[in-house]
């Protein structure tokens, strides 16, 4: 999916900008949330009739309910409310994204792809700002070094 622009919250209006870069920003989305937001995308449009508003075909999947820009703000209250409804630690919205760079290391995402994902320019900065978070990094090189050695000193007949 790629994204061109970027949401703002300016008083009590969201605005829209480019990215950063100005340059689209490509995301590879999982299938799960592909499928999630084509269900929400086929549901919009019944959603707003049953409200009264014609919808538009070139609307925003992510929207209110009448069809406006969603207010980063909103998506704030949103998160918020359900988050009182469970376990999970709160942390700010846009600390999100260093909690997901950080679950994508220990998984073994490749840095590039992470680099990529969040439009960091280099994966020297990706690499900077997250690899010292991932406990046991250096303990998990040493170990696959040590199994590239002995795989290495194996006799051919074995």
């Amino acid at each position: 999916m790629a994204f061109t622009r970027s949401a703002e919250q300016v008083g009590t209006e969201a605005r829209y900008k480019e990215t950063k870069s100005g340059k689209a920003r490509t995301i590879a989305l999982s299938s799960t949330v592909l499928e999630e937001l084509k269900r929400h995308r086929l549901a919009q449009p019944e959603e707003q009739l049953k409200i009264g508003i014609r919808p538009e075909e070139n609307s925003l999947v992510g929207a209110q309910i009448d069809g406006s820009p969603l207010k980063p703000v909103s998506l704030t209250h949103e998160r918020t409310h359900l988050l009182a409804k469970t376990d999970l630690p709160r942390i700010r919205f846009h600390d999100l994204r260093h909690s997901h760079a950080t679950q994508l290391f220990a998984v073994g995402v490749h840095p590039k792809s992470r680099a990529n994902g969040s439009g960091i320019r280099t994966i020297g900065i990706t690499l900077d700002l997250y690899s010292h978070i991932i406990p046991g990094m250096q303990a998990n090189a040493a170990e696959q070094v040590d199994a590239a050695i002995k795989a290495a000193k194996k006799p051919a007949s074995e």
